[in-house]
């Protein structure tokens, strides 16, 4: 027999609060997926890390991350997202505890997995909340807001964790997540109304599993294809059978139907599947970003790891003013138009990165290409966040954000698992590896607006008070 849907959540009496209560929480997320980036020359050398073993301090996140997002969606979904919201917040907090206590690369890579399976549970259910919390303009504008800020925090916490580095440590850039989870949680408590009623439909524990190994087995492959080792026919095996476990995955997705954690109905909307792949394209450029510039300031302009984490400041602040009101004119004119021209803007800031040399002159190389990527970035993310909660219904906004936004780390994962040779060059090989990563990005962005130019439809404008 069906089950009923989840009910909506009860009206509430401080959606402001409960924004507050969002931010907080999936700012964990954010903050963690870009401060740990500055901490990776302080973290090889403290732990004795190769390149290989640097790129895993990242994935080691990004992996669970990519992979049960979508499972963290249908699970707020079905159980309750102010639940999974609490839920995940504390987990996370209590998983970037013991990031901090690591003795070793082994415990820090099981801390950081446990982490991103935290994020993977309270990341959908921020958003999906906002989604039935605000209707019309005021949810462009709040998820506007959710946006700006995530994206500010990303980017404010590479200056932060590059300061606490300098100070002498790279384990408190996770000590700074325990105040911010004990907050979330607190206003998550008191302000979220909880939900009035659960579906009881088993989760997909099956699809789970395939994404998981899929996504661990093709992560793993290009990780070390794009080292100096190079791809050897056991590795080509490996990255075999993760196509093979990401084509069962859709094939029993398929089978599930509307009890799946990834419905594939949602791609009979061309939007939808253009937004998909626009975000896989925009978030993978932006993941070699976050990665390789920090990286290359350190190793080859001899930045220290504040300065580095600094050199992106302009990213948080031009997103910060711009975004709220972008996210609104998208609510009002339609996605198309910006996350078209968003992404064009951010390849041409990723063709400027190419002037960047070893000396790296921070006004004259490094800065006019920041600032424009942040430009193109504001005309994008919050209509792109906007796009895909409003191209779902109500009970399924969990899944569409789990989704969009496990497109999104997954873009980020197979960024960084190619970023092998990079990170173990040096000296004139370094500069040219910077260059060629910045080039692909330039391309990736090209792509991302191709999709949104060929596969969204144009919008009408909405009337105020519709």
């Amino acid at each position: 027999m069906l089950t009923p849907p989840l009910q909506p959540p009860a009206p509430v009496r401080h959606p402001a609060l409960v924004l507050t209560a969002t931010i907080l929480a999936s700012s964990l997320a954010f903050v963690d997926g870009s401060v740990v980036n500055v901490g990776l020359p302080a973290i090889g050398a403290s732990l004795r890390a190769d390149a290989q073993g640097l790129q895993w301090v990242i994935n080691a996140y990004l992996l669970p991350l990519s992979a049960l997002l979508l499972l963290g969606g249908a699970a707020g979904d079905r159980f309750g997202r102010r639940r999974l919201l609490i839920t995940g917040t504390t987990l996370f907090g209590l998983t970037s505890l013991a990031c901090a206590l690591a003795p070793g690369t082994g415990v820090l890579l099981l801390a950081r997995f446990l982490q991103g399976a935290s994020a993977a549970m309270l990341m959908p259910n921020s958003l999906a909340i906002l989604g039935t919390t605000f209707q019309g303009e005021a949810k462009g504008r709040a998820v506007g807001v959710w946006a700006a800020t995530g994206a500010a925090v990303a980017a404010l916490g590479p200056v932060l964790g590059g300061w606490l580095i300098d100070l002498g440590s790279w384990r408190g850039i996770f000590l700074i997540n325990l105040p911010l989870a004990a907050a979330a949680i607190v206003l998550a408590w008191r302000y979220v109304p909880a939900d009035l009623a659960r579906r009881a439909e088993p989760l997909d524990a099956g699809g789970a599993l395939l994404a998981t190994f899929g996504l661990g087995a093709l992560t793993w492959a290009l990780t070390i294809g794009s080292s100096p080792q190079g791809w050897t026919p056991r590795l080509l095996v490996l990255f075999v059978a993760a196509l093979l476990a990401l084509a069962a995955f859709v094939a029993v997705e398929q089978r599930r139907g509307e009890r799946a954690m990834m419905p594939v109905t949602l791609f009979a909307s061309r939007a939808f599947t253009g937004l998909s792949l626009l975000t896989l394209l925009l978030y993978g450029a932006l993941g070699v970003l976050f990665v390789l510039v920090p990286y290359f300031l350190i190793e080859a302009a001899g930045y220290s790891a504040t300065a580095a984490g600094a050199a992106l400041l302009p990213l948080p602040l031009i997103l910060a003013v711009t975004s709220p009101y972008l996210g609104a004119l998208a609510g009002r004119v339609g996605a198309r138009m910006p996350l078209t021209l968003g992404p064009l803007i951010v390849a041409v800031g990723f063709l400027l990165t190419l002037r960047i040399g070893t000396t790296a002159h921070y006004w004259s190389e490094v800065f006019p290409a920041l600032a424009l990527l942040s430009l193109g970035l504001s005309g994008a993310v919050a209509p792109l966040t906007t796009a895909v909660l409003s191209s779902v219904d109500g009970p399924h906004t969990g899944v569409a954000s789990g989704f969009n936004s496990a497109v999104a780390r997954t873009g980020g994962l197979i960024a960084t698992a190619l970023l092998g040779s990079a990170l173990a060059a040096r000296g004139p090989a370094l500069l040219s590896a910077f260059h060629a990563g910045m080039w692909l990005c330039a391309l990736a962005c090209l792509g991302a607006a191709a999709s949104a130019a060929l596969l969204l439809g144009p919008s009408a404008p909405r009337r105020r008070g519709l």
